[in-house]
């Protein structure tokens, strides 16, 4: 299974920049660790043409989001969830957090 982890980076116009930098390079950091590290065992799953496409940001409380992006059988998603659930992650939904794409 092809596992795509895409940091999804905003910046409000009167925040810091230094900030704006921290945040960025730490969603960048999670993001690959979530791919390598976390979700490792999910790139030898069956059937291994199958994508799975998940966006990570942070909300206004710098809290870590999660997103599937793609359609997956309903067990990734499950795996997903239990390995972010792990790591103190939010799940990313209309409810939570207030970025739009």
């Amino acid at each position: 299974m092809t596992i795509t982890v895409v940091p999804i980076f905003k910046k409000e116009s009167d925040s810091d920049e230094h900030l704006h930098q921290v945040m960025h390079d730490r969603v960048q950091r999670l993001a690959d660790e979530l791919k390598q590290v976390h979700l490792k065992s999910l790139q030898t799953a069956e059937p291994l043409y199958d994508d799975v496409v998940i966006y990570i940001s942070y909300n206004n409380k710098y809290g870590v989001l999660w997103k599937v992006v793609n359609d997956v059988p309903l067990e990734v998603t499950d795996y997903l969830k239990q390995q972010c659930l792990k790591l103190g992650y939010l799940e990313w939904n209309q409810g939570v957090g207030d970025l739009k794409l």
